[in-house]
């Protein structure tokens, strides 16, 4: 796929991440689409934007077939899609979003047939190992994961997103590659700020956590979906991002 404007779907766009992941594909000259379940939260500098597509639904009510016709047209799919800080947002149903959401969008790239893979951006964490790696954890930090595990639903939700896309799509799929973007303790920042990519974390996302800006997580994902060289380096693969210095 070569370095050109593309059309771009992003669910999750609403979000801290998400929103200014959309702001900047549209800078690129991306033809973004956005799933939402209200139009209220889409920020008003983009909202009338001639290049932005909003569609108000639910994306796991979204019928099959409009599902299927949203993705055909899309070269890169995007989630953002995290759990609300509230209590229903952490213990309430659906207690699989982003799991199931990803589940969801695979299956309709796949019915799509595209003629090139499509690139599949997932946010995930920092807190989430790669199992196709030897990543080395602390007991204390393994007894810690295992806690939150139990007691905190979208930490294995976000586990079980990540492993559909290494186990069920893989490394050789025909229609779809992916990068499961790991961020640290997120922070907000005004602008883009050097960071740094790594293959596995370089700290303890527990016991000594860095800090990734919200900013810089939507560049990295703006590159990975826009241009091909950041894309060869990390597909199939899952790299973390911490901010410089910090």
């Amino acid at each position: 796929m070569s370095e050109e404007a593309r059309t771009v779907l992003v669910v999750g766009a609403t979000g801290g991440t998400g929103s200014l992941l959309v702001s900047q594909l549209l800078n690129r000259g991306c033809q973004v689409h956005v799933v939402v379940r209200s139009m209220k939260r889409v920020s008003e500098a983009v909202r009338d934007h001639p290049r932005l597509s909003v569609h108000v639904v639910n994306l796991l009510e979204l019928p099959w077939e409009s599902l299927v016709d949203l993705v055909r047209d899309c070269q890169a799919v995007a989630s953002c899609l995290g759990h609300n800080l509230t209590f229903r947002g952490v213990f309430g149903p659906p207690r699989r979003l982003v799991r199931d959401s990803v589940r969801r969008l695979c299956e309709a790239i796949e019915a799509a047939e595209p003629i090139r893979p499509v690139r599949f951006v997932l946010m995930n964490t920092a807190g989430n190992r790669n199992r196709d790696l030897e990543e080395p954890i602390s007991f204390a930090q393994s007894l810690a994961v295992g806690l939150i595990r139990l007691l905190v639903p979208p930490h294995p939700d976000n586990e079980t997103a990540a492993d559909h896309l290494r186990t069920e799509i893989g490394q050789t799929h025909s229609y779809i590659e992916w990068v499961a973007v790991r961020p640290d303790s997120l922070i907000d920042l005004n602008t883009v700020t050097p960071y740094t990519l790594h293959t596995s974390p370089t700290r303890s996302a527990i016991f000594d956590p860095g800090k990734t800006s919200r900013i810089n997580v939507a560049h990295f994902m703006t590159e990975l979906m826009t241009k091909d060289p950041p894309w060869v380096e990390w597909k199939g693969r899952m790299p973390v991002v911490y901010n410089e210095g910090f």
